[in-house]
């Protein structure tokens, strides 16, 4: 049986070397954000809370109302996506958190974004072993 309350997040980052200045450790990153309501039921995506990492473990706790300006209304098999950034002291980290969502029935859930990666080349080639 399908769930009534649900969201799907699909997440794109990218690495953003023209506002990076890797001698200043300032490293910009871009990710763009799918969320589609994968439920049954519309529902409205009311607020964010990121927890964002760099590569020394220095953790920053991001919360607010809506993304990028907008809090979205998605019928069943609507999506938004949206683009937004962040920048770090190290050449790699990592991001998570929630979105906070509310039916049209009033139910709140929250949708869990898995943790992703944030990587710059920084000039250098990679051997993958």
């Amino acid at each position: 049986m399908p769930k009534k309350y649900l969201f799907s997040v699909e997440v794109q980052p990218d690495y953003l070397p023209g506002q990076s200045d890797p001698e200043a450790s300032l490293y910009a990153f871009a990710y763009t954000i799918t969320i589609r309501n994968t439920g049954q039921v519309q529902a409205q995506l009311i607020s964010r809370h990121w927890i964002i990492r760099d590569a020394t473990g220095h953790t920053e706790e991001v919360k607010g109302l809506g993304v990028v300006g907008h809090q979205p209304l998605l019928n069943p098999g609507e999506a938004f996506q949206y683009t937004s950034g962040c920048r770090l002291n190290t050449p790699s980290g990592s991001m998570h958190g929630s979105f906070f969502c509310v039916a049209e029935d009033g139910e709140r859930f929250e949708v869990p974004v898995p943790l992703f990666v944030l990587e710059s080349d920084d000039g250098r080639s990679r051997v993958l072993h």
